[in-house]
């Protein structure tokens, strides 16, 4: 059990039947009345953000979130497949559970397969990725505006903002995060 009081971002906790993830926290302190903890709180299975506040005694359960480091193999029409590498049991996750995770992950990458009570929630890509151009404009001699970028679709399908100096066939570092490119490769 946890206490309002303890929250930290990133603590998962079961409430109210659901698994929440907490965002932000801010303990306040008023001049009149009790403390209390004002929270942000996003549903881990849904993807839904919720504002609640709480007394700083109030208990909750922790919820244990297991991630584990699998191979994405391929997909087939609607289901995505997964291969645990330590011994070789494949899963099949549908569109609806990958979300778009997979916009930036080649065939035969790991990504991390998060779970709660052996039910898949969400796939975490690798933070950073390098993939290389397929197709995008080329930049013109002199066009060298400050912070001047173009689109570039990569690899996977995906299109990236890029500088104007970046040509086709060039490999790209991306923050998954962000969908952000980060520097040529």
């Amino acid at each position: 059990m946890i206490s309002a009081g303890d929250f930290r971002n990133g603590i998962t906790v079961e409430m109210d039947g659901n698994v929440y993830q907490i965002i932000e926290f801010q303990h306040v302190k008023p001049g009149k009345g009790a403390a209390f903890v004002r929270t942000k709180l996003k549903n881990i299975k849904s993807g839904g953000v919720i504002e609640k506040s709480f007394r700083p005694t109030e208990k909750f359960p922790q919820a244990r979130i297991d991630r584990k480091d699998m191979q994405y193999l391929y997909s087939d029409g609607d289901l995505y497949y997964f291969m645990d590498v330590e011994n070789y049991e494949q899963i099949g996750l549908n569109a609806e559970q990958i979300g778009d995770a997979l916009k930036f992950v080649k065939e035969n990458e790991m990504v991390k397969i998060c779970s709660h009570n052996g039910n898949v929630f969400a796939v975490e890509p690798p933070l950073f990725v390098e993939l290389e151009i397929t197709e995008t404009e080329p930049g013109f001699k002199g066009d060298t505006a400050t912070g001047a970028t173009k689109p570039a679709t990569v690899e996977t399908g995906a299109v990236v903002y890029v500088p104007l100096f970046v040509d086709q066939g060039d490999r790209i570092k991306i923050d998954t995060r962000t969908g952000e490119y980060l520097s040529r490769a």
